[in-house]
């Protein structure tokens, strides 16, 4: 017989916390100065998902769709600063480039999934969408993030190649080319690197939940190939939107470069 998941209270939260020592013991001894950072992160760790926790249990509560649709629009805007935030360069549009290309992805592969695969009795169910949501969104944001970021890069280190092209008659997205493949590429791979170990290296952290959340096995490792799958198909189309876009944002139509920060 399974028994329902072990109740933690704040003494066990507070046993478990001691881990992150070992960070602040590392840097500490190899004189990173990184304790600042650490401390922060710790705190709003703690403090981000308390929240969560507390908005989540209203949402389930309340039951209402409109407010389960306000709550993932506005992870997707986050999610989307976030995404500039972690570019190295900047440029006019960004914020709607990075932050359109996880909302459609997002809003898509929710909608297949929750109308198509799961088809829960009520639709707006805050127990389904929330967490597929920020699952995808989580994994879409380090999509893009690497995607756009290997393809600025790339067209500032490559750009001689690129005027060649052009010369030679080529258009704009036919001198980009190769670039836009690595960058779609670069967002791709690592959620095809974590299809290929999932279950024999790591067990992700879906599956892990329901398990200890007292589901059986069998159903848990369904819902995680569910996610699994879902989380490729929404960063491979987060990734190419967003080099897409951000093709057209950086170049004119004679294929010069504008302006980056």
């Amino acid at each position: 017989m399974q028994a329902g998941p072990v109740a933690l209270d704040w003494f066990d939260l507070t046993l478990i916390s001691l881990c992150v020592l070992v960070n602040a013991a590392l840097s500490l001894w190899f004189r990173l100065r990184m304790e600042g950072e650490l401390l922060i992160a710790s705190l709003r760790t703690l403090v981000q998902l308390l929240l969560i926790g507390y908005v989540l249990h209203h949402v389930f509560a309340i039951g209402s769709p409109w407010l389960v649709v306000a709550i993932l629009t506005g992870m997707s805007l986050l999610a989307g600063q976030a995404t500039v935030g972690r570019m190295k360069r900047r440029f006019r549009g960004v914020r709607w480039i990075a932050t359109g290309s996880i909302l459609v992805p997002c809003f898509l592969m929710l909608t297949y999934a929750v109308f198509v695969v799961i088809q829960p009795p009520d639709w707006s169910d805050p127990a389904y969408l929330i967490p597929i949501g920020g699952m995808v969104l989580g994994n879409s944001l380090t999509a893009i993030s690497l995607a756009m970021d290997r393809f600025t890069n790339a067209m500032l280190e490559r750009r001689r190649e690129v005027d060649a092209l052009l010369c030679l008659g080529a258009t704009p997205a036919e001198a980009v080319h190769s670039l836009t493949k690595d960058g779609i590429r670069t967002g791709m791979t690592p959620m095809l690197n974590a299809m290929t170990v999932v279950g024999l290296v790591s067990l992700p952290g879906m599956m892990t939940g329901q398990i200890l959340g007292g589901s059986p096995p069998e159903l848990a490792v369904r819902y995680q190939i569910l996610i699994m799958f879902l989380l490729a198909g929404s960063t491979a189309l987060g990734s190419g939107i967003a080099v897409v876009w951000l093709r057209s944002a950086l170049l004119d139509p004679r294929g010069r470069l504008r302006h980056l920060s």
